[in-house]
């Protein structure tokens, strides 16, 4: 089973993932790690936390001659922003953050909680990501994430290749497939500002060259819809998860809804095995397992929490009111958003690929897939 666990705090002197049941001879190199990283530092509407880190990725294990070895992968990203012991405790929860809800939890301190709560956690989830993004482009898999919508403002992706909408998004100061928006979602972010106040927003990822079965029926928790929807929603501030049409599957009928199955023996030859598609509004999610369509996430990102003008608290010591405790914070954080989701979800199809393909190599990967595309044309 391929799966990783993270450890560190916000201010503390590194985040750390470690990666465990990761093939062997996978060839990695940091840079394209660093550049996900890079990506998460940016978009319009950050803090200044991001002027002080230069987030890269140190592997410590797992790795020789720049190949995997079978063993777990240890991933660090230091903080050059590390004061944690000199950091003061808030006495104010803020609302929206697990402030009040963990400091009661553990009996103990809003500092301990906001820690390790904080999304800068999320900086060794992106490199776990994207370290199993070296492992999908040998399988010519690709999970491609952007923005959608920000605030009240919503941005449609332009209509075009996946190269073509790749370099739409990198030229996005919002990382979105439109970015002649940028000016209009940058004056409403610069709006929020001025009131002290903070913006959320809808991203969206899409996986590309997924085969069929990947995931299972059989078990609850082993639906891959399930895990999408888990790892997806276990990111910071995210407060909903969509795959396909989502929620608006519901207000439409069932001849709306599902998609018909064609079949053109043209495509055959490829990981689709000739069985086509209209439409995708299951999202290539059909019953907890892939249906060789792209697979398509949605998330909601609420506004971030710590607002420049605080609303309403209580004085833990004294139990008065008083407004909540500030922190330097973001105005918005959806471009970072869609960062991090590309890269969870990159995770969780890379897993469910160990799944399905695993041994102890990429070349018993590689053997697996040829066997079951070959005995699947066959069937």
């Amino acid at each position: 089973m391929l799966r990783y666990w993270t450890a560190g705090e916000s201010h503390g002197k590194a985040l750390v993932a470690l990666v465990d049941g990761f093939p062997a001879g996978v060839e990695i190199h940091t840079e394209p790690i660093d550049i996900e990283l890079r990506r998460r530092q940016g978009g319009y509407g950050r803090g200044g936390r991001q002027r002080i880190e230069t987030d890269h990725a140190e592997i410590l294990s797992g790795i020789w001659r720049n190949t995997t070895l079978g063993s777990p992968i240890a991933l660090v990203v230091p903080n050059k922003d590390y004061k944690l012991e000199r950091m003061e405790e808030l006495e104010r929860p803020r609302p929206g953050h697990g402030d009040l809800s963990g400091a009661i939890k553990y009996l103990g301190t809003i500092r301990a909680v906001l820690e390790r709560a904080s999304a800068r956690e999320t900086a060794v989830r992106v490199a776990a990501g994207a370290l199993t993004k070296q492992l999908l482009s040998h399988f010519q898999i690709t999970a491609f994430g952007y923005v959608v919508e920000l605030g009240p403002i919503k941005i449609a992706p332009k209509p075009a290749t996946l190269e073509q909408q790749q370099a739409l998004r990198d030229t996005s100061e919002i990382y979105s497939l439109d970015p002649e928006r940028d000016d209009e979602v940058k004056a409403l972010i610069d709006e929020c500002q001025k009131a002290g106040d903070t913006l959320g927003g809808i991203v969206e990822v899409r996986v590309e060259g997924v085969p069929f079965g990947l995931g299972t029926h059989a078990q609850w928790d082993q639906k891959l819809d399930g895990r999408l929807a888990q790892a997806v929603m276990a990111v910071q501030a995210i407060k909903g998860v969509e795959i396909g049409l989502g929620f608006e599957a519901a207000r439409r009928r069932g001849s709306e809804v599902h998609d018909p199955i064609h079949y053109d023996p043209e495509q055959a030859e490829t990981r689709s095995l000739g069985f086509t598609r209209p439409t995708n509004n299951a999202g290539g999610l059909e019953a907890g397992m892939t249906n060789a369509q792209p697979i398509v996430v949605r998330a909601a990102m609420k506004p971030i929490s710590t607002l420049a003008k605080p609303l309403e608290s209580v004085n833990l010591q004294t139990r008065r009111p008083e407004s909540a405790s500030y922190e330097r914070s973001d105005i918005c954080a959806v471009s970072a958003a869609s960062v991090i989701v590309e890269n969870v979800v990159a995770f969780e199809i890379a897993r469910a690929m160990v799944d399905k393909f695993g041994g102890d190599s990429l070349a018993q990967m590689q053997a697996r897939w040829r066997l079951f595309h070959e005995m699947a044309r066959k069937r």
